[in-house]
């Protein structure tokens, strides 16, 4: 199975990340949350605070699910 990089929003209470999420090819973000444990990777992640400011930026991260609030593609802001 192979996989696609798919660009992601991810907000929770106290930060939004922008970065990437493997995805296996033909599932759907709701999918992979669903599969999901403890923990998600991120990568060519930015993380700034609600106030815009960048807080951090990696190659990778891990970002903790229970804390995730909003998950959403990229390209679906507008």
């Amino acid at each position: 199975m192979s996989a696609n990089r798919t660009r992601v929003i991810i907000i929770t209470r106290d930060f939004r990340i922008e970065g990437q999420i493997d995805l296996i090819q033909g599932a759907r973000i709701t999918d992979f949350m669903n599969e999901a444990r403890k923990f998600m990777v991120v990568t060519d992640a930015t993380v700034a605070n609600h106030s815009e400011k960048q807080v951090l930026r990696g190659d990778f991260i891990n970002v903790q699910v229970a804390n995730i609030e909003i998950i959403l593609p990229a390209e679906s802001e507008s």
